[in-house]
């Protein structure tokens, strides 16, 4: 799956925020080139919540195990919540172990190399061996966020 496919899949889901940094638009320049995906479906940037998924197109300080350096490297990564993620791994986010895969692996599911205490997984360059899952992945991630907007805003009214 090429990023364009990843943001044209995530596009076709309802709510959905895409930004997509750039130079002159505020942003820090570190995050130019990279995707953020929110669900808001007001179409504003939440305050108070993160993105649900990330494509990331270098290396990060203390971000750096995946290698995405290398040309033509990126890498999504997907809060899917705790099901999810010990589905693959096998085990709880909090029960994450750094090191018991390469984080530069291609088409291949992982616990994030930093996030995934927290329960984010990640694939660098998702291709045909992860790309049914990395489609269920989003959906899960969305549905996920979509509830968490609704619970937020149900708890606002008075």
């Amino acid at each position: 799956m090429s990023i364009d496919e990843i943001i044209e899949f995530l596009a076709g889901l309802d709510g959905i925020l895409i930004l997509r940094p750039a130079p002159g638009d505020g942003s820090p320049e570190i995050s130019w080139g990279d995707t953020f995906f929110y669900y808001a479906p007001d179409g504003e940037v939440p305050k108070a919540t993160q993105p649900f998924a990330t494509i990331v197109t270098k290396d990060y300080p203390g971000d750096e195990l995946s290698r995405l350096d290398r040309p033509g490297v990126f890498r999504l990564n997907v809060f899917a919540g705790k099901d999810a993620f010990a589905g693959w791994t096998g085990r709880q986010p909090r029960d994450a172990a750094p090191g018991e895969a390469d984080p530069g692996e291609a088409d291949s599911v992982m616990a994030h190399p930093v996030y995934g205490t927290l329960g984010w997984l990640a694939v660098v360059n998702p291709g045909p061996r992860t790309e049914t899952a990395v489609r269920e992945l989003l959906r899960t991630a969305h549905d996920l966020a979509r509830s968490r907007h609704r619970r937020r805003a149900g708890s606002a009214s008075p």
